[in-house]
């Protein structure tokens, strides 16, 4: 895999190949900025995660809200807030359903045990979905939209939990995959179209793969330690992306923090598209 650009984030996260607009954007949360390839856009809040809502338009999740925000002029407008009376937590992991909600977590700016949630955003409906969180990561859906998976980085568990028709969950979630005999640390994850799990090992160097089932099949190196996301994109979805991150490293070296670029993997699902409430 290879760097993208020039671009070395504080903290990587939330990587999306727009399919309309065929290229890809990733968050530095803490460095407060939007990148893409030959550009960025900063930011007066910390910023996380988004799903594309059309061409120019992407739904953002800042430290204090779920906004609107115009790649075109800039232009940013607030669909909901999100933990605005809690200033000591900001947003983390997050991504579009299938059933074009979107799923966001929430944590402590020092990952304090239990300070976050999980929410889902589903046409204008807020709603926690789980509390008590401590670092929330690996949203991701499994080709069907009949489940989600979601893992709290500390407990080193995936959990994955039923979806009803409209996406939102109608079942106590599971412990679908353990790597606590591993030491090993879930983090960002997305599942390709058959059915395979993508998934990010913060401080490993590595996206894991495991199989339907959750059986692991190969690991991919990640020239940084903290690969933190993994996604798909492309003309034909085989090209993955992986976001990594400088923070927490006493010597970073010249490669952590990038984001990588490799082509011949999956091939992946398409992001899924946020459909905003009527006249929205």
């Amino acid at each position: 895999m290879r760097p993208v650009n020039d671009v070395r984030c504080a903290l990587g996260e939330g990587p999306l190949w727009h399919p309309v607009r065929a290229e890809p954007y990733w968050f530095d949360i803490t460095g407060r900025t939007l990148h893409a390839p030959d550009r960025s856009w900063s930011f007066d809040e910390m910023v996380s995660a988004a799903g594309w809502i059309d061409r120019d338009r992407l739904l953002i999740a800042t430290e204090t809200r779920l906004m609107r925000f115009d790649l075109a002029t800039g232009a940013d407008e607030t669909l909901c807030a999100l933990e605005a009376d809690r200033p000591a937590n900001r947003s983390n992991d997050g991504r579009a359903d299938p059933q074009g909600g979107f799923w966001i977590g929430t944590m402590g700016k020092r990952a304090e045990h239990g300070a976050g949630s999980i929410w889902r955003w589903y046409r204008g409906e807020l709603r926690r979905l789980y509390a008590g969180i401590s670092i929330p990561n690996a949203i991701c859906f499994p080709p069907g939209g009949r489940s989600a998976c979601f893992t709290d980085t500390p407990t080193r568990r995936l959990m994955r939990v039923a979806l009803d028709a409209s996406g939102w969950p109608k079942a106590a979630p599971t412990c679908w995959l353990d790597l606590g005999a591993e030491g090993l640390n879930p983090d960002g994850a997305v599942f390709d179209a058959e059915g395979r799990l993508w998934l990010a090992q913060w401080g490993a160097g590595r996206v894991a793969v495991h199989a339907p089932g959750g059986a692991f099949l190969r690991a991919l190196p990640v020239p940084a330690a903290h690969a933190s996301c993994p996604a798909f994109g492309g003309p034909d979805q085989t090209d993955l992306y992986v976001t990594t991150a400088r923070q927490g490293l006493a010597a970073p070296g010249p490669l952590d923090g990038a984001t990588f670029h490799g082509g011949g993997h999956g091939p992946g699902q398409a992001e899924h598209r946020v459909l905003l409430p009527e006249g929205a």
